[in-house]
Formats: C-alpha cells, structure tokens, sequence
C-alpha cells in the first residue's frame, strides 16, 4: 500500500510516535514522496530569467526601442555568432565563463523554448515544467519517473535544496534534499563509540516495515533510506575543489555535487538552483545592476563547476541542463523591469555537448502579425517544445526511454544538443 503526503500528514504523526521518538538525524532531511556512470545536474533559474538580456539580439532596434533603459548596449554584448536565421546574438557580458564555454563548443543555447499557451504563474509554471505535462501539472516529476526506471539506490537522486521539486517527486521512492553533505548525519550526544551503538540500534528499528501499518512502513523506510546514505554524503563533505568556487549559496551547491561526482557516490540526477530572476522592478540600467549581479551568479558558478570536473577528468561523464519557468515580457515596464512573459531559452553544457546556437531568436518587431511572438507582440513565441529537449536528453544522455517517462513522442524537432 502507497502513502501519499496527505496520508502521512492526516496519520504519519501518530505512527511516528509508534516506532520511536523522531530523532535528531532527521532534522536535517527534506523528502520528497513519491560506479561511475552519466549523470545529469538540472539548474534552474527560479523566478523567470529575462532571456532576452541574457542571449541579446543586439542588432535588433526594437529591442532598444523597447527596452530603453534595460537594454544591453551592443558594445558589450559578448558575441557569439548568428542562428539559423542570420540574426546577430551576444552574451550578457556578466557571461564571461559561460562564453568561454561555448567557444570550446560545449554550451549549447536553445532559443524560444516552451510550449503553448505558456502559463504566467511562478507555481503552475514550475510544475509544468516538472512534471513535462501542461494539462496535468499536478501529477509525478519527470526526473521521478525516469529515476523509477534505473536500479533502486537511495541515493540515486540528490536535491541541492530543502524543498523537492516537483521534477523528483515520484510514486515509488524518495529523493533525499542535501545542501550542506556537512550536515547530513548521525547526530548524538554521546561519545563515539556510544553514537555508533544507538546508529546501529535505530538503523535495526528502521529496517522493521510493518505492511499492516503503512505509515510506520512509510517512516522506517524513509529512515532506513537515510542511514544507507550517510557514509556516502560524509565521504563528499571534505571535497573542495580543484577549481575556486565563488563564496555563494549557488557555486557551494555545484561544488557538493561535483564532489559527489568525484567520489563516486552513485547519483544519477541532481538539482541545483538559484534564485531572483523575478525582476519585475530595478533590473540595472543598460544590462548593469540587479540582474547583472544574478546572471553573474549563475555564470561563475558553472564556469567553477566545468573547470572542477574537466581537471578531475569527469567532464564527459556530466550534463548541465539548464531552465526557467517562463521568460519575461519584450517591453521593459514602467518600472524599469520586466514582467511575466512566455518562451525562454534553454541551455545544455558538458564534454559531450554539440555547442552552438539552435532554434531562432524572434524578430521584436511589435507588429501584431510577427509570426516570432504573439499577445499582440508583447512575447516571444516558443518555437522549440521544451519536452523535447527533455526527450533528448533522456534518450541519447541518460539511454531513458523518453516516450513512457513523457507520456508522448515529443522527438521530432528535437535540438540534437548531444
């Protein structure tokens, strides 16, 4: 019998209380319900990043007709070519590891991605995102259900963050939300020798899995989860890094997880985030300010991490996959920032990775009949299905198969990223 979230919280407590007084090694565990190998490290940019001041169409007027304050001057802008259209792209200039990147060929930038009818709401759009479903967004996690179809290890999915996302939740396991490896262990007053004696006591407690009380199974299994896991994290808690990692929430993230990689300790997906690209006001006059600060973040962050894992040699084994929930509005607004909008940009980084430009960056024209955007020629219109990316990925990455984990053939048009 399955336990649902809504079951532990209505009955759990009290079956908790059956198996033994909650502990202090769970204080520190967010669960979601529900050898050296490839591995996939999702990011996502939390709050809907403006993805036309991250990849600039700097030769377009209308964006600076449009964007007259917020704009990334053309002189700035870090130049990487045309797409398939012949329309002149750049980085943001606060890009500059990411730039390094895709001149080594390894960043691969997919434009106008999303799908149709784009929701404008932070929490439905994050689901939708998550759960590769926009008429069901309320259902399991892709990455939850790719994660039910590889040999079960408790730690075969490694959140970065308290809260799960909906990506991992799934029906049938548990993805454990580690951000500090530091943090994750058996805690006990006692002396060592007593601390290992009252690990093995509750670690014997927690292997009972009564079907007749699912709740405590629920518990104890979750427990026992838990307990396979420790010597693993712990092994990952003293890695530091061959490259400097910036001294933020974000860069220690992918630091843990690049230790993890290195140690080996079998994970398969992991999920890292930053946030504050909710920039509806004060996004930093000519590209500068707020926003700056936040795409910089982001950069210097995976610039550390793909240096890490180049020198450690593990390059070729990891793929980046990067997201937003949607991306903001054409028009700058009286603010000086940008609103909820529709299509944004994905990106693909790692060893194996086809870098380049794929799909193509709209015209901004605001002509009600520019077949590139849509809302009257207020957003850009997705051109690229964001799922099929995912099928990509899930298919020639992770040798998924990506038509039962999506619940449709979402391959055609697929960018071939890797």
């Amino acid at each position: 019998m399955s336990v649902t979230r809504r079951d532990f919280i209505r009955g759990g407590v009290a079956a908790f209380t059956v198996s033994f007084t909650a502990p202090a090694f769970l204080s520190d565990i967010a669960r979601a319900q529900g050898a050296r190998s490839r591995n996939l490290v999702v990011v996502y940019l939390a709050g809907g990043n403006d993805a036309l001041n991250t990849v600039v169409p700097y030769q377009d007027q209308f964006y600076y007709s449009r964007r007259p304050t917020i704009a990334v001057p053309a002189g700035q802008v870090l130049q990487i070519g045309s797409d398939s259209s012949g329309r002149a792209l750049g980085l943001h200039p606060r890009l500059s590891g990411l730039h390094g990147i895709f001149n080594e060929g390894r960043l691969a930038i997919v434009q106008r991605t999303g799908y149709q009818n784009s929701s404008r709401s932070h929490f439905q759009g994050f689901d939708i995102w998550g759960t590769a479903n926009p008429s069901q967004p309320n259902t399991s996690g892709w990455l939850g259900r790719y994660l039910e179809t590889v040999p079960r290890d408790a730690l075969a999915g490694w959140c970065t963050t308290r809260e799960i996302p909906r990506a991992l939740t799934s029906r049938e396991l548990s993805v454990p939300g580690i951000g500090d490896a530091r943090s994750y262990s058996f805690a006990s007053p006692n002396g060592a020798a007593e601390a290992l004696n009252e690990r093995a006591a509750a670690t014997r407690i927690a292997s009972h899995l009564p079907v007749e009380l699912p709740h405590l199974a629920f518990v104890n299994g979750t427990a026992s989860a838990t307990f396979e896991t420790l010597d693993r994290v712990a092994s990952v808690s003293t890695y530091t890094g061959t490259a400097a990692y910036p001294n933020n929430g974000f860069a220690l993230a992918l630091r843990t997880v690049a230790g993890s990689i290195v140690r080996g300790t079998g994970t398969r997906v992991y999920w890292v985030q930053t946030g504050g690209f909710d920039t509806h006001a004060g996004q930093g006059a000519q590209g500068g300010g707020a926003y700056a600060n936040l795409i910089g973040t982001f950069s210097d962050g995976i610039a550390a991490f793909y240096t890490d894992l180049r020198n450690q040699g593990l390059l070729s084994d990891t793929l980046m996959l990067q997201f937003s929930e949607f991306g903001r509005r054409i028009s700058e607004n009286g603010s000086a920032g940008t609103d909820h909008g529709a299509a944004a940009t994905m990106m693909v980084i790692g060893g194996a990775v086809r870098g380049g430009i794929y799909g193509t960056a709209p015209s901004l024209n605001p002509d009600v009949n520019n077949p590139t955007l849509e809302n009257a020629g207020g957003d850009v219109r997705y051109e690229t299905d964001f799922r099929s990316v995912y099928a990509r990925v899930l298919d020639t990455w992770l040798g998924a198969n990506s038509q039962s984990i999506l619940g449709g053939d979402f391959r055609a048009g697929a960018p071939p990223v890797v």
